[in-house]
């Protein structure tokens, strides 16, 4: 009895060893040419944060909480910003204001007083040229003194001048004013818009929004709490696009390119296969992280990959671990 049992036993552990062997070659089953590999879901986090310092006005959200892109999570109290603007609003005007004066040029009524100045000089030169005139007559008949005739001669010089200073006063005007003191007002008009630009800037960032979908992890902060610009508010972790993370070792790199299809499993969904691909190879090795190696890899050199996963009802998680498998040959 004992004699037919040895071949009986020795049939069991081939058969056995045969069916470890091949359960060790491809674990998940399924085809013998597939790659098996491990990884991680990547964990993407985001340390969101004000641009500009301030007292924390309401946090929108709590620890936990599923978040839309663009969703209002939090506001800083934005009075001192919005006095700022009002100041600067009111300068602008003012220098708006001055540049347009200087482009209209001098008001009509100015010109039109300058050259009834004009007209007033002419006729005080001629009349002083007539005065002269007659002094000049009557003394040769030593009717007028010679002082007499020297005054007259004065004052129709004086008013020559006079007159010569009015009309240059009427150019001046009715040329408007110089194209350098217009350059001037329009720069300082550019300055202070800069000025009234960067402050409404600073109030637009006392709104701190979500950049993309995710769930939040940390809430730093409290309402009522001050706060510098860059100090984090808020800590989430992103929805997608859903990466993993896996490692590939030298002997298995030349089966594995970008681009190429890839089955992804969970613990979590044992029967599914989540649809993905390879979205980038490292260039360096590294030793394989303690988190996916597998004991007989421990001191082994991997190569870091990244993959892109389809996984519209958000069933894998940050950090989950998952398996992977990659066919030998692509479409």
């Amino acid at each position: 009895m004992k004699r037919r049992l040895i071949p009986l036993i020795l049939l069991l552990a081939l058969a056995g060893g045969g069916a470890w062997v091949a359960w060790k070659g491809n674990p998940l089953g399924g085809p013998g040419d597939s790659l098996v590999l491990y990884g991680n879901v990547d964990i993407r986090e985001v340390a969101l944060a004000f641009r500009v310092g301030g007292r924390v006005a309401a946090l929108k959200v709590e620890e936990g909480d599923r978040v839309a892109a663009g969703s209002l999570l939090a506001a800083l109290d934005d009075a001192p910003y919005r006095r700022d603007l009002a100041v600067v609003e009111a300068e602008s005007a003012e220098r708006r204001a001055e540049l347009a004066k200087l482009r209209a040029g001098y008001r009509t009524e100015e010109i039109a007083q300058a050259a009834a100045e004009v007209a007033e000089r002419r006729a005080s030169l001629a009349n002083a040229r007539r005065i002269l005139k007659r002094r000049r007559a009557l003394r040769h008949s030593d009717a007028v003194s010679q002082q007499a005739l020297d005054d007259a001669d004065a004052a129709a010089i004086e008013t020559r001048a006079r007159l010569t200073s009015a009309e240059k006063n009427l150019e001046l005007l009715s040329a408007g004013y110089r194209d350098e003191d217009i350059a001037a007002a329009e720069a300082r008009l550019r300055r202070t818009e800069a000025s009234r630009d960067v402050i409404r800037l600073k109030l637009d960032d006392c709104a701190l929004a979500a950049p993309e979908a995710g769930t939040v992890l940390t809430r730093a902060v409290e309402p009522g709490s001050m706060v510098a610009a860059g100090e984090t508010v808020y800590v989430l972790a992103l929805d997608h696009p859903v990466r993993v993370r896996a490692y590939v070792d030298q002997s298995h790199l030349g089966r594995v390119r970008p681009g190429m299809g890839v089955d992804v499993f969970s613990d979590s969904f044992p029967d599914r296969a989540f649809a993905a691909r390879v979205g980038f190879i490292s260039p360096t090795a590294e030793f394989t992280p303690k988190s996916v190696e597998t004991p007989e890899l421990r001191t082994d050199l991997v190569y870091r990959m990244r993959l892109i996963v389809d996984d519209p009802n958000g069933d894998l998680r940050q950090g989950m671990p998952v398996t992977l498998r990659l066919p030998d040959t692509q479409s």
